[in-house]
């Protein structure tokens, strides 16, 4: 699969964030898109994923009756969590309402990859902001999509659990997945960069 996008162009609130950026990237790739606050790195996540008015192109083949959108994983700085929920619960609503019979892997076993196996029957709203993040990121691996943008994959995780985030997007990597993830540092993954401009 390849990810491409031409000339793409986005505005916010009257402003031109994104002005005619090129881009392409195939299977097994990781673009990191790096810059300074309001350089336009969630916003050009937030556009990749349909969630955002946009011009010029995006563009994934080989063509597919789904669209972009329903290819991919989006996880944004809000965790999009039920905080009255269980995490079991969070992550169960989310498979269901992603559709996971796409060959995800059950939640006990997603959440036990991220360090979180005793976590599945806790409310949301007991856990640390790390924890949070990391119940979040198990989305990616109960409903399987080939695609995935991550604002900030790493915020608020400690070393240990960067470390098993980072393994789990290598081994998307290496199954042929693409990731684009807006970061401040290195992921650590032989990414490309993307580096978008000063902040107005």
């Amino acid at each position: 699969m390849r990810l491409s996008a031409s000339n793409l162009t986005v505005e916010r609130g009257g402003r031109t964030v994104i002005s005619k950026l090129s881009f392409a990237l195939s299977d097994a790739e990781c673009l990191a898109v790096t810059g300074p606050n309001g350089a336009g790195k969630s916003t050009l996540l937030g556009a990749l994923a349909g969630f955002l008015p946009r011009l010029g192109t995006v563009t994934l083949s080989p063509a597919s009756q789904e669209t972009i959108s329903q290819q991919v994983h989006y996880v944004g700085h809000a965790e999009g969590l039920k905080a009255p929920l269980t995490v079991g619960e969070n992550l169960e609503f989310l498979a269901a309402l992603l559709d996971a019979g796409l060959g995800g892997l059950p939640v006990a076993e997603a959440l036990a990859k991220l360090g979180l196996g005793h976590a599945v029957h806790l409310p949301v709203a007991y856990l640390s902001a790390g924890q949070k993040r990391r119940v979040a990121l198990a989305r990616l691996l109960v409903t399987k999509r080939h695609i995935w943008l991550l604002d900030e994959p790493l915020a608020a995780l400690d070393a240990s659990s960067q470390v098993l985030v980072r393994q789990i997007m290598a081994g998307h990597l290496s199954q042929g997945g693409l990731i684009v993830a807006a970061t401040h540092a290195g992921l650590g993954l032989q990414e490309q960069e993307l580096r978008l401009g000063q902040a107005a």
